[in-house]
């Protein structure tokens, strides 16, 4: 599933082939199933109108635009591409026309992902927003903020960082390479945590992200840019899917359990 790092690389990608604000001339929509029914009428009530910003929240792509916005989720295989004529994929669900001459496509296979509008002035009170908590890549994410959340949390330290309530975008992948670059053991209790180890996973967080969306995220499986290009994150991944090779550190094997249904991995030496 796309993490805060592919998402924030489609969204900068989306955004420079805006830059002209172009307008959207008109929606084409293949196929209906996603996860949730798509606003069909209120989608097409924005043709016309100039596309102002494109930006994210979460895991959320947000297209601002003169008439009203349009809330984007990749889900588990969604992927938004310039597709020019003839390159029509399967599984296309929704091609969007715009005045630039540009045909942008969204294409999911697995139908997990959401297309649907909002309101530009109650954007922090959409169902899908109001809950969520701060961005990682913010000055709200702090050692403070962070310490003080954990306290009151008995759960797992991996399974607490991956709460979108918490603190958004800290997948599965990012969670595992935060963990380890902290010196920190994922099975540890949350609340348990001290603040010199908050202070150590904040800035672990941080920088294992902005690394990710530096080399345009992790492409474990279906993550693919708007031009079709595969993210090179994961070619640096220290821990997250090397169960049984050697610690990049100290030579020990990586160990792998399931917690919370999600795959973890970590080194027993270099993490307490």
């Amino acid at each position: 599933m796309p993490e805060l790092p592919e998402v924030e690389t489609v969204k900068r990608e989306l955004a420079a082939l805006i830059a002209d604000h172009p307008r959207i001339e008109r929606f084409e929509f293949l196929r209906k199933d996603l996860r949730d029914p798509m606003p069909i009428r209120r989608l097409q009530a924005l043709c016309g109108a100039r596309i102002l910003a494109i930006t994210r929240r979460a895991k959320y792509l947000l297209i601002e635009t003169e008439k009203g916005g349009i809330l984007s989720h990749l889900g588990m295989t969604g992927t938004w591409r310039v597709a020019g004529p003839g390159e029509e994929l399967l599984h296309d669900h929704i091609y969007l026309y715009l005045s630039s001459g540009l045909r942008l496509a969204f294409r999911d296979p697995r139908r997990f992902g959401i297309f649907e509008t909002y309101d530009l002035r109650e954007l922090n009170r959409s169902p899908r927003l109001k809950s969520l908590g701060v961005e990682p890549l913010s000055d709200e994410f702090s050692a403070e903020y962070l310490f003080k959340k954990l306290k009151t949390k008995k759960a797992p330290l991996k399974t607490a960082l991956m709460d979108q309530k918490l603190v958004v975008g800290v997948g599965n992948i990012y969670a595992s390479e935060a963990l380890f670059r902290a010196g920190i053991k994922p099975q540890k209790r949350s609340d348990r945590i001290t603040k010199e180890q908050a202070q150590r996973l904040v800035e672990s967080i941080r920088s294992v992200l902005q690394e990710s969306i530096d080399k345009g995220g992790s492409s474990i499986s279906d993550f693919l840019g708007t031009q079709g290009s595969e993210g090179s994150y994961q070619d640096s991944h220290q821990v997250y899917d090397r169960k049984g090779e050697m610690c990049v550190i100290c030579s020990t094997p990586i160990k792998h359990s399931v917690m919370a249904g999600r795959s973890t991995y970590w080194c027993p030496s270099c993490q307490t």
